[in-house]
C-alpha cells in the first residue's frame, strides 16, 4: 500500500484518532495517579472496556468519544482537511525529508 491509499483510508484515520485519544488518555491516568480500575469506575465501565480503549481494540461513536475526551478534561475538535491537501502536505513532507536525508 503507498503513502498515498494509506491517507485514503478510513482505518487510516481510524487509528489516528484511536491512537491519540491512548496518549492523552495514558497521559492522563499517569499524571492523576489513577488506574484502570478507578478510570472504569468514574466512568461507569468495565475495566475490561478500558483495556479495549488502551489496546487500540476499539471503534467508538462520536458520542463516546466525546464523553472518554471530557472524563480527561479535555475537548475533542475535529477538523475536516481537504483530502488533496493533505497529500500535497504530506508530499512536501516527503520531499523536505529526502533532501536531508541525501
Amino acid at each position: 500500500m503507498t503513502r498515498e491509499e494509506l491517507l485514503k483510508s478510513s482505518e487510516h484515520w481510524t487509528l489516528e484518532i484511536q491512537l491519540q485519544l491512548f496518549k492523552l488518555i495514558e497521559k492522563h491516568l499517569e499524571e492523576n495517579k489513577v488506574t484502570r480500575i478507578q478510570f472504569a469506575e468514574n466512568l461507569g465501565v468495565s475495566k475490561g472496556y478500558v483495556s479495549q480503549i488502551l489496546n487500540g481494540e476499539f471503534d467508538h461513536r462520536i458520542s463516546k468519544l466525546v464523553e472518554l475526551s471530557l472524563s480527561i478534561g479535555k475537548v475533542p475538535r475535529i477538523i475536516f482537511d481537504d483530502l488533496d491537501y493533505v497529500l500535497e502536505e504530506e508530499k512536501k513532507s516527503s520531499s523536505k525529508f529526502i533532501k536531508t536525508v541525501v
